[in-house]
């Protein structure tokens, strides 16, 4: 059984990436929480990736490198940063 926050949690940001990025035809139920969010899956590019940082910072206070490779882990899906975040919000 998946954990109800995380459920959650994962809802609130594929609707903070949909409405970030003002993508009008897709909905929270269209972005498969496994799925890659760049390039293949939901197609998303390097400005995206830019503007979505800034508004995990916003809304979150996690502050990523955009060089690190590791950032480029936790923006592969949203499992990924559901994960970054949870994480981010214990500490």
């Amino acid at each position: 059984m998946t954990n109800p926050s995380v459920t959650d949690l994962a809802l609130e940001l594929k609707q903070l990436i949909i409405e970030t990025l003002d993508l009008e035809d897709i909905s929270a139920d269209d972005i498969d929480d496994s799925a890659p969010l760049f390039i293949t899956g939901l197609g998303l590019d390097s400005i995206d990736a830019l503007e979505l940082g800034v508004a995990l910072q916003k809304r979150y206070g996690v502050k990523l490198d955009a060089e690190a490779e590791e950032t480029r882990k936790h923006f592969a899906s949203i499992q990924n940063l559901c994960a970054l975040v949870a994480d981010r919000r214990t500490k």
